[in-house]
């Protein structure tokens, strides 16, 4: 067996006390896996004294995060700090600059930096690795970058962040509202106290721009995924999902198309018959659909200490073994500005809920917009009145498929209507 693989960890927060802990556990099976031992020999953290139930062993101790990556006995550095600049950022340039491999969970890291930290450690001969960084214990940057190195990728969509699969689920099976499970999400440690990255779709973008880089090769594009979260998911839309055959999820999806590359992320009807409708819970699922393989479909724990220390020590048995990949798949200086498709021509299917005054000539004035723009209805259910709706009913729409930018035209314009009491409500039906 050759020497040992030293690890110096950046972060012992929950994921880098648990990477320590499973490198620990499982020493002798990984050992056997990669051909080398591997030795915890530098950690760093902002408390040196905190209890984290963890044997440190003879581990070096650094105060400073950024020392470590560049001073520490280490051949590999874990940056498992978090935050898109900052220390983060500056660990991991350290890292990669003092010839060490990086390992990573950081998608805010990635999603902003990911092309420049590729081409700096490719430069250097060094790996960047972030299974972590996607789908928790979901091995789905393996899975695209060598399970399916023979297929060209034309579509990647999954259920990303736990924390929203939980609250729709949630939702869903309760029959509760968005504020009352978020709150329950936040007391069972799946949201956190400031939940907007989750619930806003900022995190699966962030994830979604790393796997359109990865599958399509070209450089992380964050800023040109669409977003747009599950604050206005109501109850009425799930209930209306059930009876239409949808269950509703927070979708990310990546995409060729004739105009390039189309990255989103909304909530979406998913129909019963998707693999994706039926992943509850904090899980996470992704499906992949290549040239000759066709759909591939990989599901998991999406978060929590345990998968994403997984996915870390996974990295680390690679590079223990001396197996390297490029970053994203092709070699970094390859990679090209991304390809943007705009989301106003986007082409999909969509549900449109609206609440309109019960009186003649309502409907007819919404088909005139919807025929204006050339959007075809497919199929309408009308409410009668509530006993807390005042005069006002409930009518759903599907539509066949429709260009985005005729469906927001027309929206605008009903919405315009004296007949129509509340901002129209559209979800996009999934295309799945």
């Amino acid at each position: 067996m050759t020497e040992p693989l030293k690890i110096a960890v950046a972060g012992l927060g929950t994921v880098g006390a648990e990477t320590v802990r499973l490198l620990a556990a499982n020493d002798e099976m990984l050992a056997r896996r990669s051909g080398r031992q591997m030795v915890v020999t530098a950690v760093s953290a902002r408390d040196r004294n905190k209890e984290r139930g963890i044997d440190l062993g003879n581990a070096a101790w650094f105060d400073d995060a950024v020392a470590l990556a560049s001073d520490a006995d280490a051949d590999v550095v874990l940056e498992l700090i978090g935050g898109e600049d900052g220390i983060a950022k500056a660990v991991s340039e350290a890292a990669l600059a003092n010839g060490r491999d990086l390992v990573t969970a950081n998608k805010a890291l990635l999603a902003r930096h990911g092309a420049a930290l590729a081409r700096q450690a490719e430069a250097a001969g060094r790996s960047l690795a972030y299974e972590a960084a996607v789908a928790g214990g979901i091995p789905i940057v393996k899975a695209l970058r060598e399970g399916l190195a023979a297929n060209r990728i034309d579509r990647v969509a999954g259920i990303l962040n736990g924390t929203c699969n939980y609250i729709l689920s949630a939702m869903q099976t309760s029959r509760r509202d968005f504020t009352e499970v978020l709150a329950e999400a936040q007391e069972h440690g799946y949201a956190e106290a400031d939940p907007s990255f989750d619930v806003d779709g900022v995190d699966a973008a962030h994830k979604l721009a790393i796997l359109a880089s990865l599958a399509f090769g070209y450089e992380v594009d964050f800023d040109g995924v669409y977003v747009e979260g599950i604050r206005n998911v109501s109850l009425r839309d799930i209930a209306y999902a059930d009876e239409l055959g949808y269950r509703i999820k927070l979708v990310a999806t990546a995409r060729r198309t004739p105009d390039g590359i189309e990255q989103r992320v909304h909530p979406c009807m998913v129909p019963l018959s998707a693999p994706l409708a039926h992943v509850d819970g904090v899980f996470n699922a992704v499906v992949a659909e290549g040239d000759f393989v066709g759909s591939t479909v990989y599901e998991g724990q999406g978060a929590g200490a345990g998968p994403t220390a997984s996915a870390v020590v996974a990295d680390l048995v690679d590079i223990a073994a001396g197996r390297r990949s490029p970053t994203f798949a092709i070699p970094a200086t390859e990679l090209e500005p991304m390809r943007r498709a705009s989301m106003d021509r986007h082409r999909g299917r969509y549900y449109v809920r609206l609440t309109v005054r019960d009186q003649p000539g309502v409907i007819a004035d919404v088909a005139a917009a919807l025929r204006d723009e050339q959007v075809s209805m497919e199929a309408m259910i009308q409410r009668e009145q509530a006993p807390d709706q005042h005069g006002a009913v409930q009518v759903v729409m599907t539509t066949h498929t429709t260009v985005e930018a005729s469906m927001t035209r027309a929206l605008d314009r009903i919405g315009s209507l004296d007949t129509v009491l509340e901002t129209p409500r559209m979800i996009r039906i999934a295309a799945m």
